[in-house]
């Protein structure tokens, strides 16, 4: 199962690109931010990432409820941060 996880924007690696480097549960990667593009992204936003790339731009209450629901899944949302762990864009 693939879910979307929040994660918090520490860095904007580099604009021309759209690459950014955000952190989920301590883990550290830089993903494709060129989907949310016209959102303004800046360091400290919070993203729902999917696969390497941001999906959306989301506020703190709801990568909070996010985080919550999905590590009620238990083994999905480990295997979740496994595969998050595995890929980065670079």
């Amino acid at each position: 199962m693939c879910l979307g996880i929040p994660g918090q924007v520490i860095e904007l690696v580099d604009t021309g690109p759209h690459l950014a480097k955000v952190e989920v549960n301590g883990i550290k990667r830089t993903i494709s931010i060129r989907l949310l593009a016209e959102q303004d992204v800046v360091a400290g936003d919070w993203v729902l990432v999917h696969v390497g790339f941001a999906m959306a731009k989301i506020d703190q209450h709801e990568a909070d409820l996010t985080l919550d629901a999905v590590k009620k899944m238990g083994q999905s949302y480990f295997d979740e941060l496994d595969a998050f762990q595995s890929t980065a864009i670079i």
